[in-house]
């Protein structure tokens, strides 16, 4: 290899000028050096996927700062009971990262959280011609897939959804589409805890709270770029400024040679030009608390996705609640600057509330499945916050002008916690490549900032909202009933 022999005359102990020979002199070579500071900001599915797959590459100063008290973290996406896991995608590229993840949610380590219960996809006689064309694509994308393909059953009106699901009671009016076995979902919430106890007991070092976990600014100095090995990065010899860590709400600085952002949603609030192109976005959650009857009774059933109002799962047996949501575009927070994030709230509002027309959709379908709980009263009501992108892909890669000490993991546009077996392993190839490959998951220079482009992904139905929106419509709902 060209210049390699020269190597061989330095012999510096200063690991950070041997690093920039090597570059110079074999641009061609990354050298990642294992025993520097790595810290991760966030402890959901992303952030602890790393540290995982960080650990298990031999990293071994590894720092995750969260801001919950405890994992799971409800500034997590992953803060719910359970999330679906299934491999159907318009994009074949997907599909295989989906069958991939599969294969780690049934390894010993995520083993205990997944539960092929099977996937039942679905659209009603009454849904817009939109969610029947995205259910065919979905049906077409598996069915000739060699891996599906014997384990995909139709639907054809509702005695075929009954014969394969008799504790379905309600008409299922018009109801047609499919059943794929190779699905199901993971226990979200348990996965989070299991892998970040996991990760402890491997060395990886955890800091928690609202005070000692809260990342507040990231922290720079001035450094002499280096180029990368495809020749698109910095001229070499030019001024980049250099992450250095974080400042945490404590007035602490926790110090890196390395910085990840895994903060989702609010990912933002520490990267404005993010923002961007990944937008900060909520959905609607609410269960329903069963007996231990109606819960043993409803044990088993496939995860049952209709396309034009809604999705939900087996019951959970400790809980006893019954998850549901419903689908749609979601809504946003955006301020004057077309920013949008979470609100800055510790327990952000609206609480326990879902917007009414979200309700409606998920009591049709109780109606059309499960008739006998259609009027329950419906508790553990929230929004769940996501980091959305316009064509949702990923964005895996290092912030621009930071000399590739900074990189973001965002944009999990709401299929991003089937990945968490195998997530990890993406970020410790772009650490050990020291660039991103996969133009997919390049960090975008594009200013999305003040279009609404929800409506336009294929897979959602519906108009995006403002969350001030929402909240002016459940305070009127408050006065009307006064």
């Amino acid at each position: 290899m060209p210049g390699l022999s020269s190597l061989s005359v330095y012999h510096h102990r200063d690991a950070e000028v041997f690093e920039t020979i090597i570059h110079l002199e074999c641009p061609g070579i990354t050298m990642t050096r294992k025993d520097s500071p790595v810290l991760i900001l966030g402890g959901g599915a992303w952030g602890l996927s790393t540290a995982l797959h960080t650990v298990n590459s031999g990293y071994t100063d590894i720092t995750v700062v969260e801001r919950a008290e405890q994992i799971p973290s409800r500034y997590s996406a992953a803060w719910d009971l359970n999330k679906i896991v299934r491999a159907e995608y318009e994009d074949p590229f997907y599909t295989d990262l989906a069958l991939d993840a599969m294969e780690g949610w049934k390894t010993p380590l995520f083993g205990p959280y997944y539960h092929q219960t099977g996937y039942v996809v679905a659209a009603t006689g009454r849904a817009p011609q939109k969610a029947i064309d995205h259910l065919e694509k979905a049906l077409s994308s598996i069915s000739s897939h060699p891996k599906f393909a014997p384990e995909i059953r139709q639907l054809n009106g509702a005695k075929d959804f009954k014969d394969h699901t008799w504790q379905y009671t309600g008409p299922l009016t018009g109801f047609k589409g499919y059943f794929n076995r190779i699905a199901g979902y993971a226990h979200s919430a348990d996965a989070l805890k299991g892998i970040w106890e996991h990760c402890a007991g491997r060395g990886v070092k955890f800091v928690m709270g609202e005070s000692a976990g809260r990342a507040v600014e990231l922290l720079y100095e001035d450094k002499t770029a280096l180029p990368s090995s495809n020749g698109t990065g910095p001229q070499a010899g030019t001024t980049e400024r250099q992450c250095i860590g974080v400042k945490t709400a404590d007035g602490k600085h926790h110090l890196a040679d390395t910085t990840i952002c895994a903060l989702g949603a609010y990912s933002a609030s520490l990267i404005p030009s993010l923002g961007n192109f990944a937008v900060a976005r909520c959905w609607s959650v609410a269960h329903v608390q069963l007996t231990e009857a109606e819960t043993d009774y409803l044990r088993g059933i496939p995860t049952t996705n209709v396309r034009d109002l809604g999705f939900f799962f087996e019951p959970d047996p400790k809980t006893r609640l019954f998850k549901l949501c419903p689908l749609g575009t979601g809504y946003t927070n955006t301020d004057s600057d077309g920013l949008s994030l979470p609100p800055g709230d510790r327990l952000p509002p609206p609480q326990d509330y879902i917007p009414f027309e979200d309700e409606q959709k998920l009591r049709q379908l109780l109606r059309e499945t499960f008739p006998w709980m259609a009027n329950r009263p419906f508790v553990e009501q929230k929004l769940c916050w996501f980091s959305d992108t316009a064509d949702s892909e990923y964005c895996i890669d290092f912030v621009p002008g930071t000399n590739k000490s900074l990189a973001v993991l965002s944009g999990d546009s709401g299929h991003g916690f089937k990945m968490m077996p195998s997530f990890g392993k993406w970020v410790v190839e772009l650490l050990e490549r020291n660039e991103q490959r996969r133009p997919r998951w390049q960090w975008r220079n594009t200013d999305l900032r003040g279009k609404d482009w929800s409506a336009s992904i294929s897979w959602r139905i519906g108009q995006s909202r403002e969350l001030r929106d929402l909240i002016n419509d459940k305070d009127k709902m408050v006065k009307a009933r006064l």
